[in-house]
C-alpha cells in the first residue's frame, strides 16, 4: 500500500441551508427532560450535540484528549495500512495510520476507546505493484484478491477485541467526471488518466469498476464480521443525482444493487438540503441506517460562522429526522490539526484553538444537554435569521443578525410556571456573554418577545455584509 495522505488538502465549498421551524404550542419542559413532541409516540432518546461532531485524524497523544473534549469531537477518521508491498510478500502490514502511515494505529484506537472517541477506519488504496495504471495507487487493482486480503485482515483484526470497531469506510471519493471539469475523480483513476487534467479523458468504466472491484468485495467482508459499511465519501462535485444512480446500480456480475451493501451513506462538503434528499429516498424507507459527511469545512472554516451554523442546522434537521441512534448522523471536520489559521487547532506548545475551534467549544458549552426539537413558531425581524432547539429545559436560539436593534418573537409558548426565567446573549464565536442591557424580554400570554442589540463590530468575515452570530439562551427558574 502507498504511503500517501488519505484526503486532498484542497477542498471545496459546502452549501449551507437554513430552515425555520414552526409547530404547535406545547408546555414548558421539566428541567432535565426533553419536551413532549406532537404526533406518534417517539422513543426516548438522549441526543447530544457532540454525537454529531467528529474530525479527520486522531488525537496524537493523551494531552490532545482534553482539547478534543472541549470541542465536542467524538469521532475520528483515518487510514489503515500500509498493506502488502509486493506480490510475493506474505506479511500484511495493517498497524500504521496517518499521512505517510507514520503513526502506530493500535494504541491510538485503544486510547480512543478509553476516552469515548469512536473510530472510523478508511480502507484504501491499491498497492502500486497491483495497480491497473502502473505505479498509480489511486487506480483500480489488477487482481482483486490482494484488495480482499487487505480488507479481510483489517476488519478481522479491528472489529474484534480489544478494538471492537463497528464502522469501516470503503475507499474515498470514487466517482467519474467531476462538475468542476476534471474528467476523472481525484481518488479513482483509470484508463486515459493524466496528472494534467487538460491531457486526461474520462474513465468510462469508473463506477462499474468501483462497484465490482472495490465496493462489493469489501462490503461482503465487512458484513461477514458483523460490522457496518460506510460508503466511500461521494464528492460534492460528483453530483447527487449521479450518486443516487450508482447507489441503485445493479451489478450484472454479482446480481445485487450497491445500496443493498451500504449501511451509512456518506457525502462530502454538502449541506442538510442534500442530506434531506438522501434521507427521503433511502433512510426514511429503511434502505440505509443513516447519513454521514466524513469531510466538511477545510478552507471555509476561515468563515468563523461556518462550523457553528453548520452543526446547529444539522442538529435541528436531525431532531426532525428520527434521530433514534446516536450514530445515525455524523459530520467530520477536515482537519482538526495543522498550521493554517482555519484549522481547529494550531500546532505549538501549547496547542492553540483557532477561531473555528473556539466556536465549537462555545456551541457545545451553550447547548450541552439533552437535545429536543423546538416546535413553536419563531418570528425574527427581517434582518435576522434564527434556528431553535431545546437543550435540557433551556431554549437555545441561534441568531444571525445585521447590526442594530433586532427582535425575535416566539408564539404559543407559555411562560414558566414560576414566572421566572433567565435570558443570556452569548457571542457564538468568542463565547463571552453580552451585557445584560443589550437584551430585554418578556411574556404576554403565550408570546415571548425578545429584543436585543446586535453589535456594530460583528464576528463574521470582514469582507462580507456585516452579520453577527450569537445564541439567545432562555432558561426557566424555580
Amino acid at each position: 500500500m502507498p504511503k500517501k495522505p488519505c484526503v486532498d488538502p484542497n477542498r471545496r465549498k459546502a452549501a449551507l441551508t437554513l430552515a425555520a421551524l414552526a409547530g404547535a404550542a406545547l408546555p414548558w419542559p421539566r428541567a432535565g427532560a426533553a419536551p413532549p413532541v406532537t404526533g406518534a409516540a417517539q422513543p426516548r432518546t438522549d441526543r447530544r450535540m457532540a454525537q454529531l461532531i467528529g474530525s479527520n485524524g486522531w488525537p496524537f497523544e493523551e494531552s490532545d484528549i482534553g482539547i478534543w473534549r472541549s470541542m465536542g469531537l467524538t469521532w475520528g477518521r483515518d487510514s489503515v495500512g500500509p498493506g502488502i508491498s509486493g506480490p510475493n510478500h506474505t506479511v500484511m502490514e495493517i498497524d500504521r495510520t496517518g499521512p505517510g502511515f507514520n503513526a502506530d494505529l493500535p494504541p491510538i484506537l485503544l486510547r480512543n476507546n478509553r476516552n469515548g472517541i469512536k473510530s472510523l477506519l478508511l480502507l484504501g488504496y491499491t498497492p502500486e505493484f497491483n495497480a491497473l495504471l502502473p505505479g498509480d495507487y489511486m487506480s483500480a487493482p489488477k487482481d482483486v484478491r490482494y484488495w480482499e486480503r487487505y480488507v479481510e485482515a483489517v476488519v478481522k483484526r479491528y472489529s474484534t477485541p480489544p478494538f471492537n470497531l463497528k464502522y469501516f469506510q470503503i475507499w474515498n471519493e470514487a466517482a467519474g467526471p467531476l462538475s468542476g471539469g476534471d474528467p476523472q475523480a481525484t481518488f479513482w483513476h483509470g484508463p486515459n488518466f493524466h496528472r494534467d487534467p487538460r491531457r486526461a479523458a474520462p474513465y468510462q468504466q469508473a463506477m462499474q469498476d468501483y462497484v465490482e472491484r472495490i465496493h462489493l468485495p469489501a462490503a461482503r467482508i465487512i458484513r461477514k464480521y458483523g460490522a457496518y459499511i460506510v460508503y466511500g465519501g461521494w464528492p460534492d462535485q460528483g453530483g447527487l443525482d449521479n450518486y443516487c444512480t450508482w447507489l441503485e446500480y445493479t451489478s450484472p456480475v454479482q446480481r445485487t444493487r450497491m445500496i443493498d451493501w451500504v449501511d451509512y451513506l456518506d457525502i462530502h462538503y454538502l449541506g442538510t438540503g442534500d442530506m434531506e434528499t438522501l434521507y427521503q429516498r433511502y433512510v426514511a424507507k429503511g434502505k440505509a441506517r443513516g447519513i454521514w459527511q466524513t469531510e466538511i469545512g477545510d478552507r471555509y472554516m476561515s468563515d468563523p460562522h461556518y462550523l457553528p451554523t453548520f452543526y446547529f442546522d444539522l442538529a435541528v434537521w436531525a431532531l426532525g429526522r428520527a434521530w433514534d441512534d446516536p450514530d445515525k448522523y455524523v459530520a467530520m471536520i477536515y482537519h482538526w490539526d495543522g498550521t493554517e489559521p482555519f484549522r481547529l487547532t494550531v500546532r505549538g506548545q501549547p496547542r492553540r484553538l483557532t477561531v473555528s475551534g473556539n466556536s465549537l467549544t462555545v456551541l457545545c458549552r451553550t447547548a450541552p444537554g439533552r437535545l429536543a426539537p423546538f416546535p413553536h413558531k419563531v418570528d425574527p425581524d427581517r434582518a435576522t435569521s434564527v434556528q431553535a432547539l431545546f437543550s435540557d429545559s433551556s431554549i437555545v436560539l441561534q441568531v444571525l443578525s445585521e447590526p442594530g436593534s433586532r427582535s425575535v418573537d416566539v408564539t404559543g409558548l407559555p411562560a414558566p410556571a414560576s414566572g421566572r426565567f433567565r435570558i443570556e446573549y452569548v457571542d457564538a464565536v468568542r463565547g463571552d456573554k453580552r451585557p445584560k442591557a443589550s437584551v430585554t424580554s418578556g411574556w404576554q400570554g403565550s408570546k415571548l418577545s425578545i429584543r436585543f442589540e446586535s453589535p456594530r463590530a460583528t464576528n463574521g468575515l470582514k469582507d462580507e455584509t456585516p452579520r453577527d452570530l450569537g445564541y439567545l439562551v432562555v432558561t426557566p427558574l424555580a
